[in-house]
């Protein structure tokens, strides 16, 4: 098989251990082709974690889940430099944290306050962790997925936009179908069938980390004519200066994407692209991943929240309104 058709059979078999989330399954790959964290919004119980566990479970990789709680401290998360005995009489050694590991899942990361989530940002924008003044590299292939609970705010500590920006995108889960609930009953139920040894285990191939790098090598390639890049920075332009397009758009944003917008449609859209076997950016590609590339970057006004408009209504709208040059 080439590289598109092991990404596409990595896809398949996350797929199958992740009912009805056909679309979180591609916005997983994206980031994890484009090299970037994402953020994972959704209800308790609609396999935010399980999709992650997915994912590292179908590559050959190392796999770290961190519970963020009030009560966490940076250390818990980056490691720290401990005190070891030696006939000499002593010396300090770096103990690494969970943040060493190929796919680290940060839960509910709004459950601990600033200065923990904090320490995930240099290893998320350098891909190093500096302690004691020592930096620490990470491994050549990283990602951050952090989970957060869009309801339930008692008790959590909402993460500042400088954070937020750090993700490439965010992505949110909703409920399932009830097609696709009744498949997740019974695909419960077997799992549960092979752990008690009355169903024989599935014996599922793993992705090798090879393959992830050669396909961002291919997607690096992806082409994106001079048209396609300007569609993306008017789209990330409406948000700076709505009021060039619509009085009412201009009443829903409070401040506008950064460049770091602009960076990452780039990115998602080529890694889109390449999933769909092509070599050439179409605005069809920019326009599936907008959402996901801005809704966390976008501050709306009172207005906005007032009417009930949310990010993804405000993306809508700036894709309706610019066109393409």
């Amino acid at each position: 098989m080439n590289t598109l058709q092991q990404v596409k059979a990595l896809k398949t078999r996350i797929a199958a251990s992740i009912i009805g989330q056909e679309d979180v399954v591609d916005r997983l790959l994206i980031g994890l082709l484009a090299n970037g964290n994402l953020l994972i919004e959704g209800l308790p119980g609609l396999a935010k974690t399980r999709a992650i566990k997915a994912l590292a479970k179908n590559m050959v990789s190392e796999f770290s889940r961190v519970q963020f709680t009030p009560d966490l401290l940076p250390s818990d998360i980056t490691g720290s430099e401990v005190f070891h005995q030696t006939p000499d009489g002593g010396e300090f050694h770096f103990d690494p944290g969970p943040i060493f590991a190929n796919i680290v899942l940060a839960d509910e990361i709004n459950r601990a306050p600033a200065k923990v989530q904090s320490a995930l940002l240099e290893a998320m924008e350098e891909r190093q962790i500096t302690v004691n003044g020592k930096s620490h590299t990470m491994e050549p292939l990283f990602m951050v997925l952090a989970t957060q609970n869009p309801v339930e705010q008692e008790g959590t500590y909402s993460l500042p936009e400088a954070q937020l920006d750090r993700f490439l995108m965010k992505i949110n889960i909703d409920y399932p179908s009830v097609e696709d609930e009744v498949k997740v009953i019974e695909l419960v139920r077997d799992e549960e069938q092979q752990a008690q040894g009355t169903k024989p285990p599935s014996n599922a191939e793993r992705t090798e980390q090879a393959v992830i790098f050669a396909a961002r090598q291919d997607i690096a390639q992806v082409n994106v004519a001079p048209a396609m890049a300007r569609y993306m920075a008017d789209l990330v332009y409406a948000t700076r200066t709505p009021e060039k397009y619509d009085a009412e758009l201009a009443g829903w944003i409070e401040i506008g994407v950064s460049p770091r917008a602009s960076i990452a449609l780039d990115k998602c859209a080529r890694t889109q692209a390449w999933l769909n076997g092509r070599t050439d950016v179409l605005p069809e590609d920019i326009r599936a991943i907008a959402k996901d590339v801005m809704r966390h970057r976008l501050a709306l006004s009172y207005q906005a929240q007032g009417a009930g408009i949310n990010a993804d209504g405000v993306v809508d709208k700036i894709i309706e309104l610019v066109a393409l040059p």
